[in-house]
């Protein structure tokens, strides 16, 4: 087990019937799932349509080793190219310094606000945002057909950070 939340099967089901282009797994060497998330699409009326990151977790041994990343960046670019969504959102505790860390600095993300009692046990949760397009960490891992996409939609992406595969490409 991953993460200290715990959801019926229904509620994974509902997410991968719904939004199967949203939800990946990392799969190590031996084929056993060592990571995932499991992210949706919010049309509240009023609201941008938007992602939000259900749940993601990786395994402790596997951890440091950018799977949360690749799986936030794949995600995110689905989000875009399948629903055209404008941002991705998601919920974290407040004493999560590590995801914080990944969420804020890696991922840029910003806290919007702060949701009192937001887990089960009590404890709050930061509603974090992030407009969608690549961050200069996730360039790096862009393939060619991501390139091009977030190319098409305007993002100017710097060929320093680009793979070599695709710096010269436009």
């Amino acid at each position: 087990s991953c993460l200290p939340e715990n959801y019926q099967m229904k509620y994974y089901l509902y997410h991968l019937l719904t939004w199967p282009q949203l939800s990946y797994v990392a799969i190590n060497g031996k084929g056993k799932i060592v990571g995932y998330v499991l992210a949706k699409i919010d049309e509240e009326s009023g609201e941008v349509l938007h992602g939000h990151i259900t749940s993601i977790a990786v395994m402790r041994d596997f951890r440091k080793q950018a799977l949360a990343t690749k799986l936030l960046l794949q995600t995110s670019y689905a989000m875009a190219q399948a629903f055209g969504a404008a941002y991705v959102s998601l919920h974290v505790r407040v004493s999560n310094r590590a995801a914080l860390g990944l969420y804020v600095d890696t991922l840029g993300f910003e806290i919007k606000d702060t949701e009192k009692g937001y887990y089960a046990d009590g404890e709050d949760a930061y509603d974090m945002r992030r407009p969608l397009g690549p961050t200069l960490e996730e360039v790096k891992q862009l393939n060619e057909e991501q390139i091009e996409f977030w190319r098409s939609r305007g993002h100017e992406l710097p060929e320093a950070t680009l793979p070599k595969s695709a710096s010269t490409q436009k």
